[in-house]
């Protein structure tokens, strides 16, 4: 009986503190939302009033399209290429010994557990002496830094639960190592591709040390821009700042849903063991 009651005084503690969580968390977004449509929010529970003109001086003054695009396009170049790298890489990372395995393995754990900024000044320093920095080109460059390792360490658990006999078998039947590669490897490969890509698209939208180092006038993500919003010289609004702060949430979650549409991620370790 004593057990019992301890079991669920635990139970009612998690839930207590996950629950709490969860208020704070929906409290915060709520409030951001309903401040980005505020006429006056001041000494009230609620604005005295609303309106959704916040949005179009957003949209005029931060000039929120090509923000957009420049945000799409380096998330999805940056998605693209360290699939494209990432997991080639992988595929011989597990399938090979070499020596100095695990220092290249060390390697690419590096940029995982080492903050951005560390690494990010000296690299910036680097694409600015290479005409690179204050393009979109540099911007990508910065963010495939991390990508493309966490591709690799994502992906090498899912090679090694695929059979080699399986990739020997296809080599009898006349299967060259490109053919092997796409036909056979790659579908078995999916569900890890997919998570792997998944989880580099979230890293790369809320990438702001990278981007901010290396990113210019016409180049900046999102994220980036938000924060010269909030901290550039001037006085601004603070209607307007929530209402990109919504924006920004919204494109977020825009991408998520997109890419939740080709993968479960409560099924990833499932589909993979089989």
């Amino acid at each position: 009986m004593h057990r019992d009651i301890r079991e669920r005084l635990w139970a009612f503690a998690v839930w207590s503190v996950v629950g709490f969580f969860i208020v704070n968390l929906l409290a915060m977004i709520g409030s951001v939302v309903v401040n980005s449509f505020a006429t006056r929010w001041f000494n009230s529970w609620l604005p005295t009033g609303y309106t959704p003109q916040w949005y179009a001086l957003a949209w005029n003054e931060f000039s929120l399209p090509a923000i957009l695009i420049v945000t799409v396009q380096v998330v999805g170049a940056v998605v693209l290429i360290s699939g494209l790298i990432g997991v080639p890489t992988a595929y011989a990372m597990a399938r090979r010994n070499f020596p100095g395995k695990k220092l290249t393995m060390l390697l690419f754990l590096l940029p995982l557990l080492v903050p951005p900024i560390t690494y990010g000044i000296p690299l910036a320093t680097v694409l600015y002496q290479a005409h690179l920095a204050g393009t979109i080109w540099g911007v990508i460059l910065a963010n495939l830094v991390p990508s493309v390792p966490f591709v690799i360490l994502v992906m090498i658990p899912f090679v090694e639960q695929i059979d080699p006999r399986v990739e020997a078998a296809a080599r009898v039947f006349g299967s060259g190592t490109g053919r092997l590669f796409v036909q056979i490897l790659v579908p078995l490969l999916t569900p890890g591709i997919l998570a792997a890509l998944l989880l580099v698209l979230v890293r790369t939208i809320a990438m702001f040390e990278l981007t901010f180092l290396t990113a210019g006038s016409s180049s900046q993500t999102l994220v980036v821009a938000l924060y010269y919003a909030v901290f550039a010289a001037g006085v601004r609004p603070g209607q307007s700042i929530d209402a990109m702060a919504v924006v920004y949430m919204i494109t977020t979650l825009v991408w998520l849903l997109i890419a939740l549409r080709f993968v479960n991620p409560t099924q990833i370790v499932t589909r993979a063991k089989q």
